[in-house]
C-alpha cells in the first residue's frame, strides 16, 4: 500500500488495515516456518507497509493533540 493511499484513509480504517496486515505477517510467518512460504519478499513487503500505516496514524494524532493544546 503507497503512501498516498494510506493519507486518504481515516485513523479507524488505518487502524483496521494495520490489524489484517498484522494478520498477514503472522500467517506469513507461520507458513515460513513449515517451509510453506513461496514469496518470501511478501514479508519485507508487509513489515514495510505495517511501518508506513503506525508512522502515519502517529502522523495524524500528533497533529490533531497540537491542533488542541
Amino acid at each position: 500500500m503507497k503512501t498516498p493511499e494510506i493519507r486518504k484513509l481515516a485513523a479507524e480504517e488505518i487502524r483496521t488495515k494495520l490489524a489484517d496486515t498484522r494478520d498477514e505477517l503472522m500467517k506469513l510467518r507461520f507458513q515460513q516456518v513449515t517451509g510453506q512460504l513461496t514469496d518470501p519478499t511478501r514479508l519485507r513487503h508487509l513489515r514495510r507497509d505495517i511501518a508506513r500505516m503506525e508512522t502515519i496514524l502517529k502522523e495524524t494524532e500528533r497533529a490533531a493533540g497540537e491542533g488542541v493544546a
